[in-house]
């Protein structure tokens, strides 16, 4: 259940209509005014108590006219907040707000610190924090050339497929080859619009924004009704890096919005990544620079992205922690064979050896491993995850699995061969 009170929901619902997204005087407010303080302040045209956020160096003349100038600016447009019956009215399509302190709040936002948004307008099914644990932002240009969509769209799908969920900004071009590879592939994928999410903004993509919300969501920090703008373009990017672990970008040019976002999150120290491209294209100079100046890491697939995501098995002395996901604990070879099957669609041994980098007999001794575990199942197309079953298996389940078979780079056990190569798993012993 939700933490955040009734009161403080219609409160932030306010501020999304009356400040802008990032504003620095609100979010310097909010250190230490309530939003209903802040909306009962603006109400009565008066400055809130106290004036100066905690932690500063005092009420300086600069921030006493930058905090009277807004508090006009905000009281002003009051009249565009919503009443409860419009909220119930965007209930009822399907529309939510997830505030600070809502269950469903993604706790990476906190990274943007005063600038971080007051709340979030949400429309879909998925769950907003639970999709982001697990997530990459792919970005780029809305002038996509043929290269730049292919590689896009087959990495989306592949990242997809292996249970992450894809982050972009809905636009043409590489953000709608990234969510489309996602939805093809049957995966979740995110879309961070500059407009409320009552409206699909390109027009274009309303089909796929409706496709998107079937498992993913359409988020925004306006409200609904709002249209786009373009300095909102920009502001959105801090989002759309802060909600992922990391960012690719596929393609861009030197001045992009993709680059925007990109130096985004260099500034929140994330992972950042960008795809080659020929030399004599301008549309990858942008990817270019970033490698060479801000050292972004080099991918050219949607393994290299999740490798640069991945944390290493041997931490620095002084730096250990457990797994973030209980998988984590599978040794590397169960770990990458298990990565290799589709959620859905069936791929034989030969291929899932293939992808996971490991011979035939080892892919079919792990693929027995797993079956034992509940976590895969053999389907006519050849071997797909069980459903119901998730890779981020609990500590149990993966202790289960290396009892029932560690895999090694051994040859194989000769009394054991003939389950495994059969695909059925290995049954047990007296």
């Amino acid at each position: 259940m939700s933490e955040v009170s009734g009161e403080e929901r219609l409160a932030r619902a306010t501020l999304t209509c009356v400040a802008e997204p990032g504003d620095p005087v609100m979010g310097a407010l909010l250190r230490s005014c309530t939003p209903a303080e802040i909306v009962t302040a603006l109400v009565q045209r008066r400055a809130p108590a106290p004036a100066m956020p905690a932690g500063g160096t005092g009420p300086g003349r600069d921030w006493r006219h930058g905090l009277e100038r807004a508090l006009g600016r905000w009281a002003d447009r009051l009249g565009e907040a919503p009443a409860e019956p419009v909220l119930d009215a965007w209930r009822r399509e399907g529309i939510r707000l997830v505030c600070p302190g809502d269950l469903e709040w993604p706790g990476q936002l906190d990274v943007l610190g005063d600038a971080r948004p007051w709340a979030l307008w949400v429309r879909g099914s998925g769950d907003l924090r639970y999709a982001c644990l697990r997530s990459v932002s792919i970005v780029g240009t809305r002038s996509a050339s043929a290269y730049g969509s292919y590689v896009c769209t087959e990495m989306a799908a592949t990242l997809a497929e292996r249970g992450w969920t894809v982050i972009s900004g809905g636009a043409f071009g590489i953000d709608g080859c990234a969510h489309r590879g996602a939805v093809t592939a049957d995966g979740v994928t995110v879309a961070v619009l500059a407009c409320g999410v009552d409206r699909d903004y390109p027009q274009g993509h309303h089909g796929l924004f409706r496709a998107m919300r079937t498992k993913g969501a359409t988020v925004s920090e306006w409200p609904p009704g709002r249209m786009p703008t373009r300095p909102g373009f920009l502001v959105r990017n801090r989002v759309i890096a802060a909600l992922s672990r990391g960012t690719v970008v596929v393609e861009a040019a030197l001045r992009s919005g993709a680059l925007n976002t990109a130096r985004h999150a260099r500034d929140q120290n994330r992972p950042l990544m960008a795809v080659p491209g020929p030399v004599t294209s301008a549309l990858s100079a942008g990817c270019h620079q970033i490698i060479r100046d801000w050292g972004a890491v080099c991918v050219t697939g949607a393994h290299d992205v999740m490798e640069a995501l991945s944390f290493p098995d041997d931490e620095a002395p002084g730096h250990a922690r457990g797994p973030v996901l209980p998988r984590d604990e599978l040794d590397p070879v169960m770990r990458r064979v298990l990565e290799a099957v589709p959620a859905r669609a069936g791929r034989g041994p030969a291929r899932i050896a293939v992808a996971a980098g490991v011979g035939f007999d080892t892919v079919m001794r792990c693929l027995g491993a797993l079956a034992a575990a509940g976590f895969v199942e053999r389907c006519e197309r050849g071997w797909r995850m069980r459903k119901g079953a998730s890779r981020d298996m609990t500590a149990h389940e993966v202790r289960s699995c290396h009892g029932a078979g560690t895999p090694s780079l051994q040859p194989p056990d000769p009394s054991r061969q003939t389950a495994a190569t059969s695909g059925r798993p290995p049954q047990p012993r007296g």
